[in-house]
């Protein structure tokens, strides 16, 4: 009961902690990149947004603008080491239902083990000797504990593998996001734009 309550309440807050708009927010990060990229905004005015914003996309983002009009390979550093700290966010809790998938068959064939152990001793008895159909309730009665435990644990396992698969998408989207910032403000990106308007204007 306790690892079937405990697999509710993670399942329902990874639900929730997992929701794409949460983690990147579509319409955010749109009008961000498309600012950025079209020069519309400085950096202090970009870091400002991200911080009101204040989601993970926005976090790492934020770690790219830092480095305004850097080399496309330090802003990349700076990116990777928010995507990781990113990573470690999303995968909070994710342990649990590993832990929930290992613990729930054990303890239900530990369970299983003592209703056996009980049942031989009752039917030891006196009153009890010969009737094997006593034995068989007992030992049905035993094996219940075990059917629970892997009715706990065959969710516990499908959920982890599930919001492993929520993470890695979320984590290649925020890639993704990271690389349209380098694009747009890195000082070969910037020196690119400058070239571009100066031919324009020639």
């Amino acid at each position: 009961l306790v690892c079937s309550f405990t697999l509710v309440v993670f399942t329902l807050e990874r639900a929730i902690s997992l929701r794409g708009s949460r983690i990147i927010p579509g319409p955010f990060t749109k009008r961000l990149t498309q600012q950025l990229q079209s020069g519309q905004i400085d950096r202090e005015q970009a870091l400002l947004v991200c911080e009101e914003n204040q989601s993970i996309a926005a976090r790492v983002m934020a770690a790219g603008i830092k480095k305004w009009g850097r080399s496309a390979a330090e802003m990349e550093q700076a990116l990777i080491d928010a995507g990781e700290r990113a990573s470690h966010e999303l995968r909070r809790f994710l342990r649990v239902f590993s832990a929930l998938a290992t613990v729930g068959p054990l303890l239900g064939l530990l369970g299983t083990v003592l209703g056996i152990i009980q049942a031989f001793q009752d039917i030891s008895g006196a009153e009890a000797m010969g009737r094997m159909e006593m034995l068989s309730r007992s030992i049905s009665e035993a094996l219940f504990t075990t059917a629970s435990g892997l009715a706990v644990a065959i969710p516990a396992v499908i959920l982890s593998l599930y919001f492993s698969s929520c993470v890695d998408r979320l984590l290649i989207r925020l890639d993704a996001l990271g690389q349209d910032v380098v694009e747009a403000i890195s000082s070969e990106a910037l020196s690119s734009k400058s070239g571009s308007r100066s031919k324009k204007a020639a």
